[in-house]
């Protein structure tokens, strides 16, 4: 099997408490994706993300360079990345639609991006600055929001479409992100679909959110909604055969629970018809 491509098949996300179990028994997944952030220093953790990388197909995918930011993009970390990325190779490289800082202060979180005038352009310049420095195509994920802001130009998928034709990048399409926003926002998430176009999409996230006083959060510390998984049916119907990764961050079970769960998204992406050109 060639471990420099993610096949269009069910992927799994690898946390560091499941490392050592992966490595020892080596289970039938057909790609892991991790948080590129958490390899950026040396040591024990990047030697066992190499071992895993000799036998399956890897995806990067980053938390922490605030593309929406005002404050200019961290340098230090684009080359941290750089350097991950000639180290372990992986099939694709991802990042968030969101902004996490201003000047000497970061936020460890993925804030959504104001859709408002100038936004296009800001995002544009910093896509076009990470794709040159990495010389590779990458993907942007929609997020997860809780308040919407006025005068806003764009829907999100609007936005990413709009990025995709100026930047050349691809779309990571969470459709945990959609649900949620349906649920906060009133957002329509079969026309957010739509309004993405056909060929842009690299790779889907599906993941489980929690409701807490009223509000869905994004946690990813729980089993995939059926609404999701609808969801997931629809943008597999609509862009084909996709690599379809399941998330899991908080309330992290076993390995082999979480392969159960994992079973799943691999028979309804097996059974996921696409829709005739």
């Amino acid at each position: 099997m060639s471990t420099s491509l993610l096949p269009p098949a069910a992927g799994l996300g690898l946390r560091s408490p499941h490392l050592a179990e992966v490595l020892a028994t080596r289970p039938d997944v057909a790609w892991w994706e991790v948080h590129s952030e958490n390899y950026f220093g040396g040591g024990q953790p990047i030697a066992m993300l190499e071992a895993v990388r000799a036998d399956y197909p890897l995806s990067l995918h980053g938390v922490g360079l605030g593309l929406g930011s005002a404050a200019a993009l961290d340098i230090g970390h684009l080359a941290r990345l750089k350097a991950l990325i000639e180290r372990v190779e992986p099939a694709l490289v991802s990042e968030h639609l969101c902004w996490n800082r201003v000047p000497g202060r970061f936020f460890n979180d993925l804030l959504p991006v104001p859709r408002i005038a100038g936004a296009l352009g800001l995002l544009t310049e910093r896509i076009d600055q990470i794709q040159t420095t990495l010389g590779r195509r990458i993907l942007i994920e929609n997020v997860s929001s809780y308040i919407a802001f006025d005068n806003e130009a764009f829907s999100e998928a609007e936005l990413l479409a709009a990025l995709v034709a100026r930047s050349g990048c691809g779309v990571l399409l969470d459709v945990n992100n959609l649900h949620v926003n349906a649920l906060n926002l009133g957002v329509d998430p079969l026309a957010e679909i739509a309004r993405i176009p056909l060929g842009c999409v690299g790779e889907i996230h599906v993941a489980g959110f929690e409701v807490c006083d009223g509000i869905a959060i994004d946690t990813h510390g729980a089993a995939v909604a059926e609404p999701v998984w609808r969801l997931l049916d629809a943008a597999l119907t609509r862009f084909g055969p996709l690599p379809v990764l399941l998330e899991r961050d908080t309330n992290l079970p076993p390995l082999a629970e979480l392969l159960a769960e994992y079973r799943r998204l691999v028979d309804r992406v097996a059974h996921c018809e696409p829709q005739p050109c």
